[in-house]
């Protein structure tokens, strides 16, 4: 079975939006790319490539891929790595951002709350739910509203660690808003801490990146993280 496939993949060979180009670059200057490679294969072969390996998987563990209820699961699982849950690492796939310049002259903090998102866990490939709480102090420019949650699904649709998550998060605004005056906030459940291991249902981890202001004034920290 075959999914519907755009021929370039691959970063090196994508044709890239100017912003997703300046956003990766600048997130590979700070240290906070996700660690990929280039490995030349097109969303059909990686496609064909994990559905393979998870046929592999399901059959040492026992379970029977000719019943119906298990034939289909290697291709559900390819498709949603590749199309679905794994969609961030392929920057052709950066949401298309608009921004506007501050006509208005807007200088009070704007602040987007329980933005609700799903990403997984590196460590163990399994759920990190939770949500984001992202603001800035506008300049120069505006964003629409919701490319901000567009901005935070893309980078949790990756294979993550919470704390890049939001780092990636604050320097994608700063590089597009043209403003370190930039903060996120993090709150999440993390099902290799829930789900495996200690077993802890009820904890969440809290991550915070502050920029420019948000960082430097108590006051304007304050009420960032207040509500």
């Amino acid at each position: 079975m075959s999914i519907a496939v755009a021929e370039k993949t691959n970063v090196g060979s994508l044709v890239l939006s100017e912003e997703a180009i300046r956003v990766r670059e600048a997130l590979i200057n700070h240290g906070l790319e996700t660690p990929m490679i280039d490995n030349g294969l097109t969303t059909e072969e990686k496609y064909q490539r994990i559905k393979q390996s998870f046929e592999d998987v399901v059959s040492t563990l026992g379970l029977d891929l000719t019943d119906d209820s298990l034939a289909e699961t290697p291709h559900r699982i390819a498709k949603m790595y590749v199309k679905e849950i794994f969609s961030g690492l392929d920057y052709s796939q950066f949401p298309k951002i608009t921004v506007i310049d501050n006509k208005m002259k807007v200088d009070e903090m704007v602040k987007v709350s329980n933005i609700s998102f799903t990403s997984t866990c590196e460590h163990h490939f399994v759920t990190i739910d939770g949500f984001a709480k992202v603001a800035y102090l506008p300049k120069n420019k505006i964003i629409g509203l919701s490319k901000i949650n567009r901005i935070v699904r893309f980078f949790a649709q990756r294979p993550q660690v919470q704390e890049r998550l939001t780092q990636q998060i604050l320097v994608t605004l700063q590089v597009l808003l043209e403003t370190d005056n930039v903060a996120v906030s993090i709150d999440a459940t993390h099902y290799c801490v829930k789900a495996r291991g200690v077993m802890d249902a009820s904890s969440s981890t809290q991550t915070t990146a502050l920029g420019g202001l948000f960082k430097r004034s108590d006051k304007t920290r304050g009420e960032f993280l207040a509500s």
